[in-house]
């Protein structure tokens, strides 16, 4: 069975979206050249950044793509949110409570979504309780 171990967005310019992440992430990528940068996402994950002009086979579509990142509460949320919208990051989707959870749409330069969410606790089951 594969393994899921990178992420890739085809973006303008690796460089520009390294700065971006890095700044966003509050570290430095794992790797970066001119034309792919790389970011330890954790438990193993990796997301990677690279040249929409490089990569082969050619890439068509633009942005697109969408990042979850997950926090504690609605608060977190909202402190988030607060943050990268002064950092003057595109807010898609307002701070606002779904089916899911409590979360916010952000853009990246490149278009792609950076969602950030709580997720509901979960739910007793109350299945066996009356058996």
């Amino acid at each position: 069975m594969p393994t899921l171990d990178f992420v890739l967005l085809y973006v303008d310019s690796p460089v520009a979206s390294a700065a971006f992440y890095a700044d966003l992430l509050g570290k430095p990528p794992v790797e970066a050249s001119a034309t792919f940068a790389m970011f330890a996402a954790g438990e193993g994950l990796m997301l990677g950044l690279w040249s929409r002009h490089t990569v082969e086979p050619a890439a068509t579509a633009p942005g697109g793509g969408e990042i979850a990142f997950t926090v504690a509460d609605a608060a977190a949320v909202r402190a988030t949110h607060a943050d990268w919208s002064a950092r003057g990051l595109p807010i898609l989707q307002a701070p606002t409570a779904m089916d899911f959870g409590h979360t916010f749409v952000a853009l990246d330069p490149d278009g792609h979504r950076l969602r950030v969410f709580a997720p509901l606790p979960p739910q007793a089951d109350d299945a066996g309780a009356h058996q």
